[in-house]
C-alpha cells in the first residue's frame, strides 16, 4: 500500500507557520506556564533570532477614520514581511482579539496574521486570513 501525504493545499506560508509555531512550543516547553506576556515575547524574539527568522517587534498601525487619523495599536510582531503574530496569555480566544488582528491585516495590506495564547497546558492558536 502506498503511504500518501495529506498536506492542504490552501494554507498561506505554511513553512514559516510551522517554523513559527514550533518557535513558540518550544518556548513553552522551556519556560512553562504563568508568565507574563512580555517574557514569551522576549524568548520568542530570542528564538526567531536563533532561527534566523527575520522579523520586526511592536510595529505601530494608524488607525484613519474617513481620512483622519483617530489614534494608533502596535502589534508584537511581523515575520518575514509577512505574517503578523499576536501574543496573549489566556486560555481562551477573545473575539475582540481576531477583530482586532483583522484590522492590523487590513491597514498593512497582508494576508496572515495567527494569535498565540500561552496557557496552563501549552500553546494554542488561531490563523487569520484577510481575505
Amino acid at each position: 500500500m502506498l503511504k500518501t501525504e495529506i498536506r492542504r493545499k490552501d494554507l498561506i506560508y505554511p513553512e514559516l507557520s510551522y517554523q513559527i509555531m514550533g518557535i513558540l512550543f518550544d518556548v513553552w516547553k522551556e519556560v512553562g506556564a504563568g508568565h507574563k506576556e512580555n517574557f514569551y515575547q522576549r524568548a520568542a524574539a530570542n528564538d526567531f533570532r536563533n532561527g534566523k527568522l527575520s522579523f520586526e517587534e511592536q510595529l505601530p498601525v494608524k488607525i484613519n477614520y474617513k481620512g483622519k487619523f483617530i489614534g494608533i495599536y502596535y502589534f508584537d510582531f511581523l515575520i518575514d514581511s509577512k505574517i503578523i503574530l499576536e501574543i496573549k496569555v489566556r486560555n481562551y480566544f477573545r473575539k475582540k482579539d481576531i477583530d482586532q488582528l483583522y484590522s492590523y491585516l487590513r491597514a498593512r495590506k497582508l494576508k496572515l496574521g495567527i494569535i498565540a495564547h500561552f496557557t496552563n497546558t501549552g500553546v494554542k492558536f488561531k490563523r487569520i486570513v484577510n481575505g
